[in-house]
This record gives C-alpha cells, sequence and structure tokens, in this order.
C-alpha cells in the first residue's frame, strides 16, 4: 500500500485537519532538510572567528538579533515545505523542481539575508548593534530594502507553487472538504506575502526622492506589518470556502 493509500485508510488527522500523506521521509525532502540545516550553519559560523576577549565577546552577541531574524525567516520556509511535504506526499517531477528551486534560493540568500538583517538592526539601534556592512547613502538603504523583498517574494513563491501544485492534484490525492480549505488557506497566506514583498521593493524608489529622513526612510521595511492582513484575510477566506465546501461555519 502507498503512503497516501495508507494514510487515508487510517484516516489520522493532524492538528491542521490533514490527513498525513508523507508518512515516509524521500530522499528529496532529506535533501531538502540537510540543505537547510547547511544554510543554517553558514549563518553560525559567518562570524569572523572566535571572540579572544571579552569585548569581542560581546560584539558577538550583539550579532544575535541579526542571527535570530534570519534564522526565523529560514525556519519559516522550512516549516512551510515540512508540512507540504507530510500533508500530501508528492515525490514528482514538478515537486523535486520546486523543492530543489526552493534549496537553490536559500542558499543563494543565506549570506544577503544575514547581512541585511544585521544592516537593519544596527540602523535602528542607530549602531549599538554593529555590523561591517555599512549603509552611507539612499542607495544602500534601497539596496538592503530591495534585496530582502526580492529574498522574501521569490521564496514565498516557491512555497506558494509547491501548494499550488498540491491543490492541482487534490482530486488524485483524495482531499476532503477540510483538506481543501486548509490548503486555499495556506496558498492564501504565502500569496499575501508574496504582495506585501512586492509593495516594499516598489516604495523602495521613493527613498530620497520623497521618504528623506527620521522614520519615513524606514517605510519600504516598516511596510511589512502588513503581514498582519493575514489574520483578517485568512478569517475571510476560510468562512467563504467552508460554504463553498459544504462545511459548517467556524
Amino acid at each position: 500500500m502507498s503512503d497516501i493509500a495508507a494514510a487515508t485508510a487510517a484516516d489520522t488527522r493532524n492538528a491542521h485537519g490533514f490527513r498525513e500523506r508523507g508518512v515516509q521521509a524521500t530522499r528529496l525532502e532529506a535533501f531538502v532538510d540537510a540543505a537547510f540545516a547547511f544554510a543554517v550553519t553558514l549563518l553560525v559560523i559567518s562570524f569572523d572567528g572566535l571572540p579572544s576577549s571579552t569585548s569581542e565577546l560581546i560584539d558577538a552577541y550583539k550579532g544575535i538579533p541579526a542571527f535570530a531574524a534570519s534564522f526565523a525567516l529560514l525556519a519559516g520556509i522550512w516549516r512551510a515545505h515540512e508540512r507540504w511535504s507530510r500533508w500530501y506526499g508528492l515525490d514528482d517531477q514538478h515537486a523535486a523542481t520546486l523543492s530543489l528551486l526552493l534549496v537553490f534560493l536559500v542558499l543563494v540568500f543565506v549570506y544577503p539575508l544575514r547581512t541585511l538583517f544585521g544592516s537593519f538592526f544596527a540602523f535602528v539601534s542607530n549602531g549599538t548593534l554593529p555590523v561591517a556592512f555599512a549603509i552611507k547613502t539612499y542607495r544602500d538603504l534601497q539596496w538592503m530594502f530591495g534585496s530582502y523583498a526580492v529574498a522574501y517574494a521569490l521564496l514565498s513563491m516557491i512555497v506558494l507553487m509547491l501548494f499550488r501544485h498540491a491543490w492541482q492534484q487534490r482530486d488524485r490525492l483524495g482531499l476532503d472538504a477540510v483538506e481543501r480549505v486548509q490548503t486555499r488557506l495556506t496558498m492564501l497566506h504565502w500569496a499575501i506575502t508574496i504582495g506585501v514583498s512586492i509593495v516594499s521593493f516598489a516604495l523602495i524608489f521613493l527613498i530620497g526622492p520623497v521618504f528623506k529622513q527620521g522614520w519615513t526612510i524606514a517605510i519600504p521595511g516598516l511596510i511589512y506589518f502588513l503581514m498582519f492582513l493575514n489574520f483578517p484575510l485568512l478569517r475571510w477566506g476560510e468562512r467563504r470556502w467552508r460554504v463553498q465546501e459544504g462545511l459548517p461555519p467556524r
């Protein structure tokens, strides 16, 4: 019996209401996990070396916020792929291509993300949290916000495409009404992420001509607070799609 059939027969559901079809880790999933672990290792070893004095140790501690932010972003992307693997158990050519592309983008952006977050925390702390990469001009700030927007949008797009691929296979996978709603909600979440990233990227061109001083030059970064729109939009989507699938409203 296949993993998908076995999970369907057992009808064991996780907290999200899914029958986990990826009950056994594939070589592809193992490779993705190893690649993400390697990316986190690159974040850790990106310090110049082991501290040799108390002052150097304190400086190393000051890099923790940048590391934590980078780690959180990578962990969120990894968690999304892990859920996709367990929920759907897909191991076809299209899924493999998207998963490998996700790994490629993670490894491409791992160092820039650490540098960008370091620059951001140095900026908001007025130099209290130092970083080797200095922001001196408006163009430097545009590059910082723009690079983050591109990285986040591309990574989110691959995750969205993975769940969209599962949605296209919904009949073959035998997704029931609850699973269909959850799949659509997940796609909506990542679509919102992409949309906010695109808005942030568009706003970087206003740094200098419009956003010139004070907190306004940080607007392309502050725009990510729009991610809180996830909550009302997901509630709206859930009410709508539960009705469409014939499920009782929550």
